[in-house]
């Protein structure tokens, strides 16, 4: 089965091999408006993408959810507001964040309750993502090894 040693090889690993590159990922800017972010949410598949400023940094996430939300009314959709607000407007700050040298414990940690991780370096810029996928991928071929 997954003895000891496995297991520890396994949470010691540094997550390189498992990042996806920033140029590959859908993202918006603080400044885009909310129209612009669902359609990049909307053709890109995903619920949510990260938010950077012009200079790659890191200032949270955006997801349908968020947007949606932000367009209720009292009695109706409020479908206006997509053109009005920004997407910095409604964002969510609080997002988890890793840094790339992190182990695979840490990832593993992190990955319970979110679907991906914005990989940043020492300054908050925007490097890569680590999804929930690409480590429950990594662990099943340590689990069949």
């Amino acid at each position: 089965m997954f003895d000891i040693l496995k297991n520890q090889q396994l949470m010691d690993k540094e997550i390189e091999e498992l990042l996806i590159p920033a140029e590959k990922v859908a993202h918006v800017q603080l400044n885009n408006p909310l129209e612009h972010a669902l359609l990049v949410l909307v053709k890109s598949g995903y619920t949510a993408i990260p938010v950077l400023d012009t200079k790659d940094k890191l200032h949270g996430l955006i997801s349908k959810s968020i947007i949606l939300d932000s367009l209720l009314g009292l009695e109706f959709i409020e479908v206006d507001k997509l053109q009005n607000k920004i997407v910095a407007d409604v964002m969510e700050t609080d997002v988890p964040t890793i840094q790339q040298d992190a182990t695979f414990a840490r990832a593993l940690t992190l990955s319970i309750n979110h679907p991906f991780m914005c990989v940043v370096d020492e300054n908050g810029l925007f490097v890569s993502i680590l999804t929930r996928r690409s480590i429950l991928a990594l662990v099943s071929k340590y689990l069949h090894m």
